[in-house]
């Protein structure tokens, strides 16, 4: 059967990785080394178009991802197609604080987040289960709509590590992957440690 694959892009730098802020739904855009890397991303993606004949490029509709996904989509000569279930996952009031005050504010949330523990809510906001649902769905479609197509998704960290457990790409890093393996398997409802790691909070 044809399979869909897609290409999971994390976003460039913004300011809050630089500082280590965790990001969420908060809509900060890239840092000029953050546009240096969008573009150095478009440009391998333009050699490689004849071979791997991109077909599309879609991207969570926050202001980092659009600006990363816009330096690919336009030397492609594509459109942007947003999708709301591409958003970071959503850290409430914990959105633009770093991890030390975090900790000082609500430590024994974060400790139970940062235990993989799917059900809590960091900062009064977004579950892990969540977070999986809402991507699973977004694959399911993708893997429907799109069959034999390679697809470009321009997204976080917490939806790549919500799709793929275990990776950690950095800004601007792309991971390959099958649209329908992801689709058949069902939603992670387990405890699963994703703890902010050496590329920063979410």
């Amino acid at each position: 059967m044809p399979k869909t694959r897609m290409l999971l892009v994390r976003h460039g730098q913004t300011p809050w990785n630089a500082d280590g802020r965790w990001q969420g739904h908060g809509d900060p855009g890239l840092t000029v080394e953050g546009h240096a890397q969008a573009d150095e991303l478009a440009r391998a993606l333009h050699e490689e178009a004849e071979r791997r004949r991109w077909s599309r490029v879609i991207a969570s509709d926050l202001a980092r991802a659009q600006q990363t996904a816009r330096a690919v989509a336009n030397l492609l000569s594509l459109p942007v197609e947003l999708d709301l279930r591409l958003r970071e996952l959503d850290v409430g009031a914990w959105s633009g604080l770093s991890r030390s005050e975090i900790a000082e504010r609500d430590p024994e949330t974060l400790q139970a987040f940062e235990r993989g523990e799917p059900t809590i809510r960091p900062g009064g906001g977004e579950s892990r289960i969540e977070i999986r649902e809402r991507t699973h769905a977004f694959v399911c479609e993708v893997a429907e709509r799109y069959r034999d197509e390679h697809v470009i998704v321009v997204t976080h960290l917490g939806v790549i590590r919500a799709l793929l457990p275990g990776t950690n790409p950095t800004n601007a890093e792309r991971i390959e992957c099958v649209a329908e393996e992801i689709a058949a398997r069902p939603i992670d409802r387990h405890r699963r440690p994703e703890g902010p790691t050496q590329n920063g909070p979410l």
